[in-house]
């Protein structure tokens, strides 16, 4: 199976990460549009408990509108996902790799903006191990 985005493992506490990955999305000018707590979804819709686990949806807005103005559907792959999740001793951050959401558009018009999101979120992914 490819990889779907940036992989970091950081034996942090899954709170300081929340924080690190927010202050790096914003470094790059990122914002999030999106949390999606699923620990506390799960308890509430299901009655299960689940470990902890957030779904964010970043987004930059100038990038965006290039992608939005090249070819309106896109926005079904929008925004850029990140989930931050618990795993043993460590949380795991796993960031989307735009170019694996664009793979299969095959349209030359979002090409470069697909590049630069990459470019900016494996910034993000590299920042957060630091």
């Amino acid at each position: 199976m490819p990889d779907l985005g940036f992989q970091s493992t950081l034996n942090l506490p899954y709170e300081t990460v929340l924080e690190k990955v927010t202050e790096a999305l914003k470094a790059e000018g990122f914002g999030i549009l999106t949390s999606i707590d699923v620990k506390e979804t799960m308890k509430k819709k299901l009655g299960v408990d689940f470990g902890k686990y957030m779904i964010l949806g970043a987004c930059n807005p100038p990038l965006a509108h290039k992608a939005l103005t090249a070819r309106p559907d896109v926005g079904l792959l929008l925004p850029c996902n990140i989930i931050v999740y618990e795993e043993d001793d460590a949380t795991i951050v796993n960031i989307i790799d735009p170019i694996s959401m664009t793979n299969f558009i095959q349209d030359p018009a979002l090409e470069s903006v697909a590049g630069e999101a990459r470019q900016r979120l494996k910034r993000v992914s590299e920042a957060i191990q630091k």
